[in-house]
């Protein structure tokens, strides 16, 4: 009666927490660049002094779904998005160096190029400063040129270039931030290959039927393990009576 409670017990509310990862993917339906969290659940015998005598279900994230979104046209010529293969560098606010797919950039006040959530965008240098100009655009390879203030429209200048990169997929995870981050013991080299598309912001991954599928499925499951739960109590109580007539 015991082993049936547990079971159920800690089966209900590991069904909870997996809700809440495809609950939070489907809350991202429309966050730009987001990558879903792929969910499961595994058998865990609980280990003590002596032989395992319990298993409960628990589950994990045990990765991120990294299949790149479509390209949506904004025709904004700062709204950047990898075409195929690819990140593009920013400084996390932790200070350390962190890969988005997509952003809708943004020069600040004192002319640093900033994602549309205020993170600082990297290039060959560290993160990347904008002199004040009438027009910017970034070409495919990631290059930023502008026209500065006061000059014609035919003489433009090359500031930077964009920190693009594009490390094994195996060597790359995704933060409690949402950020993704490499892996390896220094950050990702720059790869020249990865191309650049501008006018375009890339969408989020998450299918939502996909989602409301799985939530409704370990809805499902939930109720099931609630029931277990009273049916473990009624037999509780049965066999109480049982042990008092006798």
């Amino acid at each position: 009666m015991d082993k049936m409670l547990y079971v159920s017990m800690t089966g209900a509310s590991q069904n909870t927490l997996a809700q809440r990862s495809h609950a939070n993917n489907l809350a991202n339906i429309s966050t730009n660049g987001f990558r879903r969290d792929f969910e499961q659940a595994r058998a865990m015998p609980v280990y003590g002094d002596t032989f395992p005598s319990r298993v409960y279900a628990m589950s994990e994230r045990p990765g991120t779904d990294f299949t790149p979104g479509t390209l949506q046209e904004t025709g904004r010529d700062l709204d950047v998005a990898i075409s195929g293969q690819g990140w593009l560098a920013v400084q996390a606010a932790d200070g350390g160096e962190a890969y988005v797919r997509t952003a809708s950039l943004q020069i600040d006040a004192l002319g640093q190029l900033r994602t549309g959530n205020g993170l600082p965008v990297l290039g060959n240098g560290g993160p990347i400063a904008v002199p004040p100009e009438q027009k910017v655009e970034i070409g495919q390879d990631g290059t930023i040129t502008i026209r500065a203030l006061g000059e014609g429209p035919s003489v433009l200048a090359e500031v930077d270039r964009l920190k693009l990169v594009n490390p094994d997929l195996k060597q790359m995870e995704k933060g409690a931030d949402g950020l993704i981050r490499f892996k390896g013991p220094a950050p990702a080299a720059v790869d020249a290959n990865v191309r650049v598309t501008s006018g375009f912001l890339e969408a989020s991954n998450v299918n939502a039927v996909e989602e409301m599928t799985a939530i409704l499925s370990l809805s499902r499951q939930f109720e099931l393990q609630v029931k277990m739960m009273r049916t473990a109590e009624d037999n509780s109580e049965a066999m109480a009576r049982v042990l008092q007539m006798s």
